[in-house]
Parts: C-alpha cells; sequence; structure tokens
C-alpha cells in the first residue's frame, strides 16, 4: 500500500518549481495525458498545493480539441482579467499540440507504465501509482526521429 501523502509531496514539488520560475501575474498550466480523468485529478492536486502557497488558482476545463475555442474561451478572458493567479487547464494531448504549447508557462504531461512521453512537456509524472506519483526524466535523444508530437 502507498502513502498518499507522496501525491501531496510531488505537486508541493511542482508547485515551488513552477512558483520560483513564474512567481507573478496571469499564469497558464496545462495538465494534459491520453486519459482526461488522470489529468483533471492531477490538475486538482496541483491547484491544492498552490492554494496552500497562498496563491489563487483555478482549474477550467479545455472546451473540446480546437485551439481557437481553447484561446477565444479560455486563455483571452483569463489573461484580459490580469490577476495574478494562475489558471490550470487538464485535458488532452491537444493542449500540447503545435498551435496551442505556447500558450502555457508550464505543462504537464501524465504518463502510465510505459506510455511515451510527450516532448513539449516542461514536466512529466509518472502515474502509474495515483498515490505515489513520480517525476520522471526523458531522455528526448532517444525518441525515434518518426515520433511527431
Amino acid at each position: 500500500m502507498t502513502d498518499p501523502s507522496a501525491r501531496r509531496t510531488l505537486f508541493d514539488g511542482i508547485a515551488d518549481e513552477f512558483l520560483r520560475d513564474y512567481p507573478r501575474g496571469a499564469r497558464l498550466v496545462a495538465v494534459s495525458s491520453p486519459d482526461a480523468a488522470r489529468s483533471a485529478a492531477a490538475a486538482e492536486s496541483l491547484r491544492e498545493a498552490l492554494a496552500g502557497r497562498g496563491v489563487g488558482a483555478q482549474v477550467a476545463t479545455a472546451p473540446g480539441d480546437g485551439a481557437e475555442q481553447l484561446r477565444s474561451e479560455v486563455v483571452a478572458p483569463f489573461r484580459t482579467a490580469g490577476a495574478d493567479a494562475v489558471l490550470i487547464v487538464p485535458g488532452s494531448a491537444s493542449l500540447l499540440a503545435e498551435r496551442t504549447r505556447g500558450l502555457w508557462h508550464y505543462s504537464l504531461w501524465l504518463i502510465e507504465g510505459d506510455e511515451v512521453p510527450h516532448t513539449a512537456a516542461t514536466a512529466l509524472v509518472d502515474v502509474t501509482d495515483p498515490n505515489a506519483p513520480t517525476r520522471r526524466l526523458a531522455d528526448y535523444c532517444a525518441v525515434p526521429p518518426s515520433f511527431l508530437t
């Protein structure tokens, strides 16, 4: 049996890393994976970690897979508000697609087991054991040339 505090410890570390690099302003974070429930659970864990550090953070669901809809319905209103806050958007791999990856200050890609890491993510988190996730480092030199993200 794993210790659920390991999950909290991991997301506390990610929150600290994120806040060190992006301490103020309207900041955007993508939490993506092949599984929507996995992304949503991790987004909530990150929101809790940021809230524990006194940072206003909210989770907003990505509206489908369209880049323009994401920009107009989620990103633009958040940026326009100009709040000193963090918006966490959980979703699928489309959040890190070529047309959307530049929207985010920070991005997480969640993997289970032998799933292929997403090369555009800021951080990789292995959630094979959801109560004891771990950071994973990927050797992108070993990614086959035919693998496109």
